[in-house]
């Protein structure tokens, strides 16, 4: 399972749903676009201090994933998907579904557009 970046922000609110998930996931790991964009996020926190300790933490545990030459075929092949489809995501959301698709592993995310991607599974949780 790959957790979104509105994945790691439900942890660091101590959304315990997705606390759960993740512990219960067989192969948990986090995304070098995750990591990105909730570093951006932090910028704009009022706890940035809380949101670093958070993000150390998840990052000595699970492995970062970064792309490779197979990422970029699995990038080119779902933003053409949704171009065709006519239903684009955000361009950091691509890469997360590629990474996804490729190693063949969910994206825990409340996020519906990656309902749109041929091939992937989302995992969500309540509010």
């Amino acid at each position: 399972m790959i957790l979104d970046t509105n994945a790691i922000s439900a942890l660091a609110s101590g959304h315990s749903e997705v606390a759960q998930l993740i512990s219960e996931a067989c192969s948990p790991s986090i995304s070098f676009i995750s990591i990105a964009e909730f570093k951006f996020g932090l910028l704009g926190s009022t706890r940035p201090e809380a949101g670093e300790t958070l993000l150390k933490s998840l990052t000595e545990i699970l492995p970062t994933l970064c792309p490779d030459s197979d990422t970029l075929t699995h990038y080119a092949q779902i933003a053409h998907q949704l171009k065709l489809a006519g239903r684009p995501i955000p361009q950091n959301d691509i890469w997360t579904a590629a990474l996804a698709r490729q190693l063949d592993q969910p994206v825990l995310s409340r996020d519906r557009h990656f309902d749109s991607v041929k091939g992937l599974k989302r995992i969500a949780w309540t509010p």
